[in-house]
């Protein structure tokens, strides 16, 4: 797979049926290897390993209602008294980051309403600060840690 701009992570393979899976620590199960799962895992080892979130606080890949549509989000992470403190969409590294990518994070965000986004591609981040009462969005250089 290749190289992403994070941290290098210890990650769990196995081989089976000629095809390579990932194993999840938050959905403690092995998943199929795509280039977007290797995206997603390493946002998810990025907020564990990094930020210092406990796993508890982290989910991946849960299906939402949009507009009375059935979405399904990459990775959230909560705070301790259960509202969401961060959303992020993964792409695969191959897919440019767009106006597209933020306008389906920000649909996902009106029925989410996290106090931060997140959106990668494995090799460009963008951090926002969501800032609700005048409908906005400010960039950031980082996310906060997690403040224990």
């Amino acid at each position: 797979m290749q190289q992403l701009e994070f941290s290098p992570f210890c990650f769990r393979f196995k081989n089976s049926e000629n095809k390579v899976a990932i194993f999840d620590e938050i959905r403690k199960k092995f998943i199929l290897l795509t280039p977007e799962e290797w995206v997603r895992q390493h946002v998810v080892h990025h907020f564990i390993y990094e930020k210092k979130f406990p796993k508890s606080l982290i989910n991946v890949e849960k299906q939402i209602q949009v507009n009375g549509q059935t979405k399904r989000y990459d990775v959230v992470v909560y705070h301790p008294d259960g509202r969401l403190r961060v959303l992020v969409e993964c792409k695969a590294p191959e897919v440019a980051i767009s106006q597209a990518t933020f306008d389906q994070i920000a649909r996902y965000n009106t029925a989410l309403r996290a106090d931060f986004l997140m959106v990668t591609n494995g090799l460009n981040h963008y951090f926002c600060q969501m800032d609700f009462e005048n409908e906005k969005y400010h960039f950031l250089p980082e996310l906060p840690a997690h403040q224990s």
